[in-house]
């Protein structure tokens, strides 16, 4: 026996296995669009949990509009629902301040509902 000689181990099924599971992982992932502003959700009698992957809409105390952290225009929430309902059908959540204007909140709504979604949430406190 030669116990000179060097022995090679192969690596290359482990970073096959590597790069599967770095695949996998990256696939599954769900991303969470936040709305980009912090606002006072109003209190609510029941809770539901709210689906992780979804459409965040923001409405803050003095009637701003935010998605994704930049502010938007009632005009521009049906064609941002749209754009996005047609890589990947998900819920709306509307986030309003509990300050906000009931008024609109309900043109938020409306533009939502005109978009064509079905599944639209309010966000409330835990």
């Amino acid at each position: 026996m030669d116990f000179d000689s060097e022995t090679e181990i192969n690596l290359s099924p482990m970073i096959d296995c590597i790069f599967i599971l770095l695949i996998f992982f990256i696939v599954t992932t769900v991303f969470v669009q936040e709305s980009g502003v912090e606002v006072e959700r109003p209190d609510t009698a029941a809770t539901v949990a709210l689906p992780k992957n979804s459409i965040l809409i923001a409405i803050t105390r003095e009637g701003r509009l935010y998605y994704g952290g930049r502010e938007i225009s009632v005009a521009r929430v049906r064609p941002l629902v749209n754009r996005i309902l047609t890589i990947e059908e998900m819920p709306v959540i509307i986030q309003a301040d509990q300050g906000s204007s009931h008024g609109l909140f309900t043109k938020v709504y409306s533009e939502v509902k005109a978009a064509g979604v079905d599944n639209v949430h309010f966000a409330t406190k835990d």
